[in-house]
């Protein structure tokens, strides 16, 4: 899909352009052509957002949108006990990401997935090794790296293929997450402060 292949350009350009020579925004190009673009909304169909509440909206393309890589990953959900059998451990969080051009992600992070009525109960914003380095010491503690807690948190990249998956990894692992929820999942409302999730703290699955 083309969000998928303007995602892997953007990963890659993070560690080099391809051993082609070719600029990574002409192969991710070439490449989006190649797949075709996302199909156009037939007249007659059912509308993805409300037309009373919002009469002008303004139809973005998907790469404008949390959409640009779906990251489902365990151990990010604070347990109710010290036990590392804790249910919450277990939870997947989705996590639907944009990727902006100083080579940052926002991730909203939904308990169950982003299907329209869904909501997300906090975001994790993730910058590279190269950006982490620059933050003052005392905030260095609430960051997880994620050439760790990737595989810790058996995180996977349901949108992708295999393939596809392992040429972003390399990219990913250089990254640096700090999560920070308003909600907890089973509150029907955002109650009392937000709050920073230490994941390199919880306990560690199996």
């Amino acid at each position: 899909m083309k969000t998928k292949l303007l995602l892997t350009g953007a990963l890659l350009s993070l560690v080099g352009c391809a051993s082609t020579g070719t600029p990574v925004a002409e192969q991710v190009a070439d490449a989006a052509h190649a797949h075709g673009h996302p199909a156009p909304v037939v007249p007659g169909q059912a509308k993805l957002y409300n037309e009373a509440l919002n009469p002008r909206q303004i139809e973005h393309p998907d790469h404008l949108g949390f959409n640009d890589l779906h990251i489902q990953a365990i151990r990010h959900l604070v347990p109710d006990t010290h036990s590392v059998h804790d249910p919450k451990l277990q939870v997947i969080v989705h996590h639907h990401c944009k990727a902006y051009d100083d080579g940052t992600f926002v991730c909203m992070m939904f308990p169950s997935g982003m299907k329209d009525q869904d909501k997300p109960i906090g975001f994790e914003y993730i910058i590279t090794t190269a950006q982490f380095n620059t933050l003052p010491e005392a905030e260095k503690k609430y960051w997880h790296y994620h050439k760790v807690e990737v595989a810790r948190a058996h995180a996977t990249f349901p949108d992708l293929t295999q393939e596809e998956a392992a040429k972003i990894l390399p990219a990913v692992h250089e990254t640096y997450g700090k999560v920070m929820y308003f909600q907890k999942p089973e509150d029907k409302y955002p109650m009392g402060e937000p709050y920073v999730v230490i994941v390199q703290h919880m306990p560690e699955q199996n």
